[in-house]
């Protein structure tokens, strides 16, 4: 785990990347706005586990005002870089650390390849947000995921290991600087290690994972299997991390 990270400036991707070279690996918890009050999540930040490195703020149907609320209290309560995780262009909180600029690449919707980034710009343009550009690949986790049901595409089966690799790698080509294997909120599946292996061992920018990681096993075996950064959500909220 990571013993320190830069917190001033534009240093999250840089970050990102020197961890990923030395093999120390990230931690993030995922905050939905949607599924906290206030209170709860004061609380839950002030009992993040001890190697967290990065928090991220997001979800698929949340508003901006419920964005810009939860960029708020988690920045008054704590030092960790926090990263916008976005469902929609208007879940923006210049308030934030950063963005991870997502590109839906496991999906053929238009508007998440390219329609939704650019209705962003107008508000990222005139920010301080340090804009990561990521490729966002969706896999199958047991059950129809919420950014599914938005998005109308269809996630990638956990078998076709060969089309996910592709899909990541394409995205490298294409610019991204990350990419995120995501099984969804609630998954019932994570990420199998098969993939994340074949696609850690065929790009060469940071990968992250999330989705169905509930218990520190499965957390480790993520790393095992080549994950830079992993992020817990639900698990968190259910006091499993």
């Amino acid at each position: 785990m990571i013993d320190e990270f830069t917190q001033s400036g534009k240093r999250i991707y840089k970050d990102l990347q020197e961890a990923a070279k030395n093999q120390k690996k990230c931690f993030a918890i995922l905050f939905d706005p949607e599924e906290h009050s206030e209170d709860t999540l004061i609380q839950q930040v002030l009992h993040l586990p001890e190697f967290t490195t990065h928090i991220l703020v997001g979800g698929s149907t949340v508003t901006q005002t419920q964005t810009q609320l939860t960029v708020q209290i988690l920045k008054k309560h704590t030092d960790l870089p926090v990263i916008l995780f976005p469902g929609d262009y208007k879940q923006i909180s210049k308030e934030a650390d950063g963005i991870l600029f997502l590109t839906l690449l496991s999906g053929e919707n238009p508007e998440y390849l390219i329609r939704q980034q650019i209705k962003s710009v107008k508000q990222l343009q005139h920010s301080d947000l340090e804009i990561i550009p990521t490729g966002y690949i969706l896999i199958d986790g047991g059950i129809k995921t919420a950014v599914e049901r938005v998005s109308h595409t269809q996630a990638l089966p956990q078998h076709d290991v060969e089309r996910i690799v592709s899909t990541a790698l394409a995205g490298e080509y294409s610019g991204k600087k990350l990419i995120y294997l995501e099984a969804g909120s609630g998954a019932l599946k994570s990420v199998s290690t098969e993939i994340i292996q074949a696609v850690k061992s065929a790009i060469s920018i940071p990968l992250i994972v999330g989705g169905g990681i509930r218990t520190p096993l499965k957390l480790q075996q993520a790393y095992e299997a080549g994950a830079d950064l992993v992020v817990v959500g639900t698990a968190f909220e259910k006091g499993e991390f």
